[in-house]
């Protein structure tokens, strides 16, 4: 196959001005990346198959949007990984949808687990959801440095950001996933954390009830 010379930049504003062939060969140069990048955010080849075709779609429907002030590469991967996110909500929701009411097994089928099961979705639905909460540049950072492995020369290179900001953005969505996945694991911290209310012949003021900020 011959080589295209041009830049992922260019293939992408080729594909815009109406190239039938150019979004083929940015797929063709990202497409292992990209899969590795579904397959580790969902944990799941079908997932990650469906995600990745997903986020395909959605590229190619949105390159018009494509500002150029990151790397395709960083732009493609972003698409990936809300795609991602996005399958992995839909498939906690199914999930919850056919499990059975009161602890009742469904008919002809064997549960192993049920206890370990339950506490496997669990922690899948919370670390989905606290992910999705994250500003989305402190959730690149997360993905690629804590979830992908990459280091954070690597990671910084990709974003296009100093390898500083890197560090201080998976500092702080650290710092905010520890906290959610806290509180979600375990809802009696927030009582625990709520100051006794005052009594009611003294000057009072307002509780906050631990409150929770969201960055």
């Amino acid at each position: 196959m011959t080589h295209d010379p041009r830049s992922d930049a260019e293939l992408l504003g080729a594909h815009v001005a109406g190239d039938p062939l150019a979004f083929e060969e940015l797929v063709r140069r990202h497409r292992d990346r990209l899969w590795a990048v579904a397959l580790r955010t969902t944990g799941d080849p079908e997932e990650a198959a469906d995600s990745l075709q997903d986020a395909l779609i959605s590229a190619y429907r949105r390159a018009h949007q494509f500002r150029g002030d990151s790397a395709v590469t960083t732009w493609l991967h972003r698409i990936v990984v809300n795609a991602s996110l996005d399958r992995l909500r839909r498939r906690a929701v199914r999930a919850a949808d056919v499990l059975p009411d009161d602890n009742e097994a469904l008919p002809g089928a064997v549960v192993a687990d049920p206890v370990d099961h339950m506490d496997r979705r669990e922690v899948q639905l919370m670390v989905t959801a606290a992910l999705a909460e994250l500003p989305e540049d402190q959730r690149a950072a997360i993905l690629l440095v804590d979830v992908e492995g990459w280091s954070v020369e690597d990671a910084a290179r990709e974003l296009g950001i100093p390898e500083g900001t890197v560090k201080s953005r998976c500092f702080r969505g650290r710092a905010k996933l520890a906290k959610t996945l806290a509180v979600l694991r375990n809802p009696d911290l927030t009582n625990a954390v709520t100051p006794p209310a005052s009594p009611p012949d003294s000057p009072s003021a307002t509780p906050r009830g631990g409150e929770i900020t969201r960055g």
